[in-house]
């Protein structure tokens, strides 16, 4: 069953988010780009606010260096995460990143984000699988092109989720999805549908959290378990 994930800025959009019975709360500021990275004090905040509820968090808009993607990851741990998110963004040593990522991958639950608005080789996903990630999302990096589902078709998007499922990842869809992508997405069977500009004010990314657009969406996601694995 799919499952819903809802990105928020703030302690306040966290709670209309467990209000709406979100099935992951996922932490990020759109205002800093496409998985831009909330202040450390802030997500410690939140995670204290949700109080045991299943949390996922960006590392940042960082290029793809080992040391420096080795060490965001490290310093998000430390905040109580569940899911940590990382960019795969084109360009940079993506090979050693995942080097450095395979003995953080025995301890902590990595989650890849590819973009589907760049160029995917789909081998990487077997490798993402090799290094001990748990789970891989496609999502759009430049907002302004639209909806994921306008950027890349069907066939795509099955022959992603395919690829991924057989090396047991869990697999995510998001990047500008609207209420009427999901009919078109709950079909092909990710594990989460992810959301932020539809959910907000007028529909843009980085004003606040409305909660009737917020329940709309809720409604037309059948309600899934909250999937929440441990990281050791």
């Amino acid at each position: 069953m799919t499952a819903l994930l809802a990105s928020v800025t703030t302690p306040e959009e966290a709670l209309l988010a467990v209000q709406a019975n979100v099935d992951l709360i996922d932490l990020k500021d759109p205002g800093q780009g496409a998985l831009g990275a909330l202040p450390l004090e802030q997500i410690r905040h939140i995670v204290e606010v949700l109080e045991g509820h299943t949390v996922s968090a960006t590392i940042g808009d960082l290029p793809l260096q080992p040391e420096i993607i080795g060490t965001a990851v490290k310093t998000i741990s430390e905040c109580g995460i569940d899911y940590i998110k990382i960019g795969f963004f084109p360009g940079g040593d993506a090979d050693g990143v995942l080097a450095a990522l395979q003995p953080l991958a025995k301890r902590f639950f990595l989650i890849a984000v590819l973009f589907a608005d760049y160029m995917i080789a789909l081998p990487l996903i077997d490798a993402l699988a090799s290094t001990g990630f748990k789970g891989v999302m496609l999502d759009t990096a430049r907002k302004e092109k639209g909806s994921l589902t306008k950027i890349r078709d069907k066939v795509f998007l099955q022959r992603f989720l395919l690829r991924a499922k057989s090396q047991g990842l869990l697999t995510g869809l998001a990047g500008s999805l609207q209420l009427e992508d999901i009919p078109r997405l709950l079909p092909l069977g990710p594990d989460y549908l992810g959301f932020r500009g539809a959910l907000c004010e007028t529909g843009k990314r980085t004003q606040c959290l409305d909660s009737k657009r917020l329940a709309t969406i809720r409604a037309a996601i059948p309600v899934a378990a909250t999937r929440k694995i441990s990281n050791y």
